[in-house]
């Protein structure tokens, strides 16, 4: 990581975001982890790389660099949190989603800035700018995810069946916070991902850990199924865990490694509307227990017993975005984690 006491960025936001320019100490981004595999017995090919350019020879076999993952870093310049906050994203997305709301409000990424954290955002192991690789490689093929499956799925429709390519004939959950008229938009950031790369994931993320912590982690969804399992296996540099809707959570019979590490788990409304949510709440909750068990602290929000009602699965990206990092930021400072 570069850094540069004296050199000043000033982001200027445009008019749609709130808030003054934000100025940083630092700015950056470096490849991390990943692995070198060879290849050989394919046949070659000839190939035209460009419309109308000349053939030319590929050769699909050889050394190949994998599984490495992309991280962006941004220092403000007045710094308040004292450790750097990392912030991992949900299946089928990639950090882009803390960045900025599908109808243009300010994300996570920037608030927490603001806030005074070091923010360090990464696309995970072949999402987005980390980079993809072939069948020889990586078992299986990718899952895609359809318009419908996340409106049905992330609680913001009223569920199966309530999608529509027709906006106006969607069935949206009463009171719901995520900004419905710009779902086309958020699908536009949704990509790919495949089931047979959670060891490299780990992988990874254990790699940043070991590079750029101690540190606090705020995951979302899916994130949290990484990020309990590299927070147990490096429990002297993780100083918190945000979980924020966990799609998974840590080993039980491992959950004493976390007794000296406050833990938040966030959760959103309408949880008991679909299956698979209650049964990923109830994981959390039961590791959650086991946590305390061993001495540990976790503390539970369920954002309607709070009086905040209709936050969908994407809390991260709901109309009251806002409201829910400044309950974060609050529970940070309690922790002795903000300067």
């Amino acid at each position: 990581m570069r850094v540069a006491a004296t050199l000043l960025f000033c982001l200027m936001l445009a008019p749609v975001l709130a808030g003054e320019p934000l100025a940083l100490r630092d700015m950056g981004s470096f490849h991390i982890g990943g692995r070198v595999v060879e290849i050989s017995g394919r046949p070659v090919q000839e190939i035209v790389r460009v419309p109308g350019g000349p053939p030319s020879r590929l050769d699909p076999n050889g050394r190949f660099q994998v599984e490495q993952m992309y991280v962006q870093y941004f220092l403000p310049q007045n710094r308040r949190g004292k450790y750097p906050l990392l912030l991992w994203h949900g299946g089928g997305l990639t950090g882009a989603s803390f960045e900025t709301t599908p109808d243009g409000r300010e994300g996570w990424l920037n608030m927490f800035i603001r806030k005074g954290w070091d923010v360090y955002i990464s696309d995970a192991v072949e999402r987005g700018r980390s980079g993809f690789a072939g069948p020889d490689i990586w078992k299986g093929e990718p899952v895609f995810l359809n318009a419908a499956d996340p409106f049905e799925r992330f609680r913001i429709g009223t569920g199966q069946g309530s999608y529509d390519p027709d906006p106006a004939k969607r069935h949206v959950l009463s009171g719901n916070q995520f900004p419905v008229e710009a779902y086309d938009q958020f699908m536009k950031q949704v990509v790919p991902r495949w089931l047979s790369t959670d060891d490299a994931i780990v992988a990874a993320y254990t790699e940043l850990v070991d590079k750029v912590c101690p540190c606090v982690i705020l995951f979302h969804s899916q994130g949290g199924a990484f990020g309990f399992k590299v927070a147990q296996a490096r429990p002297d540099k993780v100083k918190a865990i945000v979980a924020v809707e966990s799609a998974g959570a840590g080993q039980i019979d491992r959950a004493g490694a976390l007794k000296g590490t406050p833990v938040l788990m966030l959760f959103g409304d309408n949880i008991d509307k679909d299956a698979r949510w209650t049964a990923y709440h109830k994981t959390d909750l039961d590791y959650a227990t086991a946590v305390r068990a061993t001495g540990g602290s976790v503390d539970v929000i369920e954002l309607p017993d709070q009086g905040i009602k209709g936050n969908s699965h994407m809390v991260i990206m709901d109309r009251n975005n806002a409201q829910i990092a400044d309950i974060i930021q609050k529970w940070l400072a309690s922790k002795g984690l903000v300067d």
